[in-house]
């Protein structure tokens, strides 16, 4: 197995500090790394959070998320470099643009993205303007300038490298306002996933991200994707979800191919969980998918052609 290496990214700044940003060590206290051969290798710690929704981008903390993002790429970067496979666990769902951003420095990957929640959302349908209703829209270039453009490489993603999968909050996001979710972006939801089967959508899901023209792509999760009545410890809740068998299943799938370049967990809140035991079946989960990682990560170091420098118009 490719060697893992955990990075710790307990921001909230797209949130609030409502108790996420101890998910890295809950996880890990639940046994995480355990029989996984996983190193820890950093910790990304965030800027201070501030409660005022930013005028000019109706986000809150935009310039911090930005700066996270770009201390987050490096991170992940020198993770690659090394050949390893990088566990990014957050935090919030904002640390998907720091993870996307070392692969865009890169070239060209794809993403699936594994939430109850579709998260995209323009600020101005945004309550709070909260990121992590809005990391996907972000990501795809739809938003503010100073987080839709790190370093001028807007978009971190093109439409249709993207699988939105099993999320469950149509009708929610279509009463907010959300705007809808552009036509190339492949979108299977939870009835979509149920109707052939987790690990057939699975199957079908890596199979489109494959055939694209993408080097290979990121493996998204909130924990939210799961069935509320088996993960309550989260901020948004929302009937249904995933069983915890279907998301081994579909992770197994995911990160068994060899073009998976790494996975962040986000979400799970461990103050909803005081006894610990969903942390640990989350991190019994995750090992699940995390042992079929396969060998072969050479293949997405940076190679010399590749920029690694910011261009003109860096954040």
């Amino acid at each position: 197995m490719r060697e893992l290496a955990i990075i710790e990214a307990p921001s909230v700044l797209g949130l609030r500090p409502s108790g996420v940003q101890g998910m890295p060590e809950a996880l890990i206290d639940a046994g995480l790394p355990a029989g996984l051969g996983a190193v820890r290798a950093d910790r990304v710690e965030a800027p201070s959070y501030d409660p005022r929704r930013d005028g000019d981008t109706g986000v809150l903390n935009p310039v911090g998320i930005a700066q996270y993002s770009l201390r987050l790429a490096d991170t992940v970067g020198g993770v690659l470099d090394r050949g390893c496979f990088p566990v990014v666990l957050g935090g919030d769902c904002s640390i998907l643009l720091g993870n996307l951003l070392a692969l865009r420095r890169r070239g060209r990957y794809g993403l699936l993205f594994l939430d109850g929640h579709t998260d995209f959302y323009q600020p101005s349908a945004e309550p709070t303007g909260e990121a992590a209703s809005m990391e996907l829209a972000l990501a795809t270039g739809r938003g503010p300038r100073l987080l839709t453009d790190l370093e001028g490489r807007r978009p971190l993603l093109r439409d249709e490298d993207v699988i939105a999968f099993a999320f469950r909050d149509a009708a929610e996001s279509a009463e907010a306002g959300m705007q809808p979710l552009p036509p190339q972006l492949h979108a299977i939801d939870l009835d979509g996933v149920r109707a052939v089967g987790a690990a057939a959508a699975a199957r079908q899901a890596v199979g489109r991200l494959i055939a694209g023209e993408s080097a290979g792509y990121w493996v998204h999760l909130d924990v939210d994707i799961l069935d509320d009545a088996i993960m309550p410890a989260v901020d948004y809740r929302l009937p249904g979800g995933l069983t915890w068998q279907e998301l081994e299943s579909v992770l197994r799938t995911a990160l068994a191919d060899e073009r998976a370049v790494g996975l962040d967990v986000t979400i799970f809140n461990p103050r909803l969980d005081p006894e610990g035991r969903i942390a640990a079946r989350l991190a019994e989960c995750l090992r699940q998918g995390l042992m079929c990682v396969p060998h072969g990560a050479d293949r997405h170091r940076a190679g010399p052609g590749t920029d690694r420098r910011p261009p003109r118009g860096t954040v």
